[in-house]
């Protein structure tokens, strides 16, 4: 093989080391527009806390994130593996922490999706749990009227004359 011929491979491995950084880098950035927005959290019109609960949890969706931080790192190891990269280490640490980024809101979806499924059954309990205490009170009331009612039994009501004549 020529002086040449092996030159040529130089600049052509060259070349190819850095539309694969590039090829990483576009997907780092691809996976981190991919993301929720901030604001998509942290504020919602919901009125009840299910609805912001149900909010939350659509907002803690990654998305094509998981799938562009695949490509990342399938160009990255693939530069590495080849010793393309003189200097990876930004890439590395990227990679990083777009897996943390994506693991933080998979992990709140879950919280959230745990939420979401008890708090229809927990008000359903504080709902019987308040039926039982109006019914308990009820229920005192009665009993606390029909003594009342007992003490009167002894006297006899008026008739309606009786009343009429009374009130005049």
């Amino acid at each position: 093989m020529s002086q040449a011929t092996l030159g040529d491979d130089d600049e052509l491995f060259g070349e190819a080391a850095n539309e694969m950084r590039e090829d990483v880098e576009s997907s780092l950035e691809q996976a981190w527009d991919a993301l929720p927005a901030a604001d998509d959290v942290w504020e919602t019109d919901a009125e009840n806390v299910l609805g912001v609960l149900n909010a939350l949890k659509s907002a803690l969706d990654a998305g094509d994130a998981e799938e562009h931080l695949r490509d990342a790192k399938k160009w990255y190891t693939m530069g590495q593996r080849a010793d393309a990269f003189e200097d990876a280490d930004d890439l590395e640490a990227e990679i990083e922490s777009l897996e943390e980024a994506i693991t933080d809101i998979s992990e709140a979806g879950e919280q959230v999706g745990d939420l979401t499924a008890t708090i229809p059954s927990l008000r359903g309990t504080l709902e019987d749990a308040g039926s039982a205490d109006d019914e308990e009170a009820e229920d005192e009331a009665e009993d606390a009227g029909a003594g009342e009612d007992d003490e009167d039994a002894d006297e006899p009501e008026p008739d309606d004359e009786e009343a009429a004549e009374a009130e005049e």
